[in-house]
């Protein structure tokens, strides 16, 4: 599980084939799982300057591996006992998003992102959403797009200063709409608020 919020941009020393390797401050361990442009992978070999992981053929048919140069931004998996900000993010890609449309409004950018509709349920206004692993809250959705407002900070310390109109995103949506979503595809009867709740507690 991660948070959503990025431990560092590593630089991409290679990408070949299944491996990744980067150069890194973090230094993390054999096997370890870390968020890559919040994507989780696997550690497989470590080096003095950085590290290695490795993309799965569905993972790389999944994710924007273009973007897989220059910088990424890493996340170390959560660990017992840490502190808990951001939201809960799984490291599991639904889709990869567009973006359309990037406006500057002086102390903040608002950022316009496609997606394929069929996600549209899943992202919620005023909910999270985690964007080539950051996370962040939703402004407005439409039947096929959504704004998020991305304050400079942001756009400085992350990839989102690097954005351009047609850049391709990672995408996780909210976890708990997908359960619930899922959940309703399922069953027959109609959901109440308590057991939205109740389901919403187990997390």
């Amino acid at each position: 599980m991660f948070t959503g919020l990025i431990r560092e941009m590593a630089t991409v020393k290679s990408f070949s084939g299944d491996t990744l390797s980067l150069r890194a401050e973090y230094k993390p361990k054999l096997g370890d799982s870390i968020a890559i442009n919040g994507a989780c992978l696997s550690v497989v070999s470590l080096a003095h300057d950085g590290f290695s992981v490795e993309l799965s053929p569905e993972t790389q048919n999944l994710i924007a591996t273009d973007n897989l140069k220059a910088k990424v931004h890493i996340e170390p998996a959560m660990m017992m006992g840490d502190r808990f900000e951001g939201h809960i993010v799984q490291g599991h890609i639904d889709t990869v998003g567009t973006v359309a449309q990037i406006k500057n409004n002086g102390n903040s950018y608002d950022i316009f992102i496609d997606i394929d509709p069929k996600f549209i349920a899943y992202i919620v206004p005023k909910g999270s959403i985690a964007i080539d692993g950051v996370s962040l809250t939703v402004n407005d959705v439409q039947t096929n797009s959504f704004r998020l407002t991305i304050i400079p900070i942001t756009m400085k310390e992350t990839l989102f200063g690097s954005y351009r109109k047609g850049s391709k995103v990672n995408i996780e949506t909210d976890m708990f709409a997908r359960y619930i979503a899922h959940f309703l595809k399922h069953q027959q009867k109609t959901l109440s608020w308590d057991e939205v709740e109740h389901i919403s507690s187990l997390f």
